[in-house]
């Protein structure tokens, strides 16, 4: 990567006790998008939070790593310490100096700063989108109009189920969404696992099968993937998801966590047959043990992504050394939250039968992100590693005291303590530590000075995050401590937990809030989102950096 400047960053403040004291290097808008479009390896992050991100606009083939949990966040989402990395801002510049300062000592021999960020690419007339996971939703829109989903609208659908039609609405979203809220009726078949589940849940080929989500993009992306795998059904989209079901005045169900329909014979013979179909007309690669290990061999040359479709439960019986587990469904419908480096090395892992690893394979390959491979693991393999998804930590956690959280229960009750909450606001709304302050680390210390001049104890979900900030507030000079194993290790002393936003000493606007989340006028939040996700096609007709493929 070449560089266009070289800027020595404004000096540290009283109020910026961290600002970098390197020169780095600056890209400009014109040399990123001769990047975007030259088809090599290239990391584009942006490092603010993710509500601020998404609300007031960021560049479409941009990544959230928000500086906050770049320690947290980046061992997975750019593994290659090589790869070119260009980091942007809003346009400020100092956040995205921080992150290449904190980036470089991590290790990535490669990193530069987009000259003017998000603005500069604005005034440059480049497309800037709201909102969050868009380059995935972006391409849901996409498919619906090059493909020509079907779907119908949430009053259809109730209409034939009243009329006793033969009719399956299976919901395409995770387990952990279906229990929160579906439609009554509805099976719990995660995207990937549609070709593969769903042939056993039809009674016929003429039984219709409407795939729905809570908006729209899982919604078109099933439905289409149960066309694009051959099967012979009749398959719908429900139009709008759950937010027109909620419209149409309809009840929705909760909890009733369903045990996933495992194929039968027949089935699964169904369910393999799509695999041809699939990989002749997507040109899927398929890679054996040797391929598999001459990428692993060369991780150092080129950007390798393990990620392991199948569910939870297959993954954390066995899986491969370095996979990740990435829910097909989700993995589609969030690249951004594995795929970090464009043009990488993309293998996606699966059991022999390969079904659920083609669907998302031919995704991924339609979406033009990576060099995409399904791999077919054997889950009796001694090679296997068991138990849930590992979590590397780049750099070494400092060394801070800790108390343990009957100790830290006693400190609050003397009143000797603040304590200060670095999980996200939605966590911490959900139950924090009684009387915790929510703050976001990037922004610390400010507003410390708001607070009573007491020792701080830190929290976050499991301590690490709390660790990483409690080491940079002592080394500006404060008294600090974390709670050891962090709100997790309170949650499970039985402690009480205190709900609510109840005492914000940041802005809560660190992560984007679906519709859903939103408060106030519910069915408002529902219109606007569903406005904005419809004009996202306008918008990427505009947007000459993208790049989707249409498969006849």
């Amino acid at each position: 990567m070449t560089t266009t400047a070289l800027r020595q960053p404004r000096a540290a403040t009283p109020a910026e006790p961290f600002a970098p004291a390197e020169p780095f290097a600056l890209v400009s808008v014109s040399h990123l998008r001769d990047l975007l479009a030259a088809g090599g390896e290239l990391a584009f992050v942006d490092v603010r939070e993710e509500g601020v991100r998404s609300r007031d606009g960021h560049i479409l083939h941009s990544v959230p790593l928000p500086l906050s949990r770049i320690e947290l966040r980046a061992a997975a989402l750019l593994p290659r310490l090589a790869a070119p990395v260009v980091v942007t801002d809003a346009g400020e510049g100092q956040l995205a100096a921080l992150a290449a300062q904190r980036l470089g000592g991590l290790g990535y021999e490669d990193v530069r700063v987009l000259d003017g960020g998000v603005a500069a690419w604005a005034a440059a007339g480049g497309e800037v989108y709201t909102g969050a996971n868009v380059y995935s939703k972006a391409f849901g829109e996409f498919v619906e109009h090059a493909y020509g989903t079907p779907h119908l609208s949430a009053a259809e659908v109730k209409q034939r189920l009243e009329r006793g039609d033969d009719v399956v609405i299976v919901d395409g979203r995770t387990v952990e969404e279906f229990e929160n809220f579906h439609i009554p009726g509805a099976f719990a078949v995660p995207n990937a696992e549609l070709p593969y589940r769903v042939p056993e849940l039809v009674r016929s080929d003429d039984t219709l099968v409407v795939v729905n989500c809570a908006g729209r993009t899982r919604s078109i992306i099933g439905a289409q993937a149960l066309i694009n795998a051959g099967l012979p059904n009749p398959v719908v989209a429900l139009e709008n998801g759950t937010m027109a079901w909620l419209f149409a005045g309809l009840p929705l169900a909760h909890g009733n966590r369903p045990a996933p329909h495992t194929p039968g014979p027949e089935g699964l013979e169904k369910a393999r047959a799509s695999v041809a179909r699939l990989t002749s007309r997507f040109g899927i690669r398929t890679l054996d043990r040797d391929g598999l290990a001459r990428f692993e061999a060369t991780r150092d040359e080129r950007t390798l992504y393990l990620l392991d479709v199948r569910t939870r439960e297959e993954y954390e019986a066995g899986h491969l050394p370095g996979a990740l587990w990435a829910e097909g469904g989700q993995l589609v419908q969030a690249t951004d939250r594995w795929i970090g480096t464009r043009n990488a090395r993309i293998v996606v892992i699966d059991d022999e039968n390969a079904v659920r690893s083609s669907i998302t394979a031919s995704w991924l390959i339609q979406l033009g992100i990576g060099e995409v491979f399904v791999f077919g693991i054997d889950p009796t393999s001694a090679e296997l590693e068991r138990g849930p998804e590992p979590t590397r930590v780049l750099g070494a956690l400092p060394a801070v005291p800790a108390v343990t959280p009957v100790e830290l229960q006693a400190l609050i009750a003397g009143d000797v303590v603040v304590v200060l909450d670095l999980d996200t606001s939605l966590a911490y709304a959900a139950g924090h530590v009684p009387g915790a302050h929510f703050v976001v680390r990037a922004r610390l210390p400010e507003g410390l000075d708001r607070l009573p001049a007491r020792p701080l104890v830190l929290t976050s979900a499991d301590g690490r995050l709390a660790a990483l900030a409690a080491g940079e507030l002592v080394a500006a000079g404060r008294q600090v401590s974390v709670l050891a194993g962090g709100t997790n290790a309170w949650r499970a002393a039985a402690l009480p937990l205190e709900a609510g936003e109840t005492s914000l000493l940041h802005a809560a606007d660190d992560v984007w809030r679906s519709p859903y989340q939103e408060a106030g006028d519910r069915h408002g939040a529902f219109r606007r989102y569903l406005d904005w996700e419809i004009d996202l096609i306008r918008q990427i007709d505009r947007d000459d950096t993208v790049a989707f493929k249409v498969f006849p």
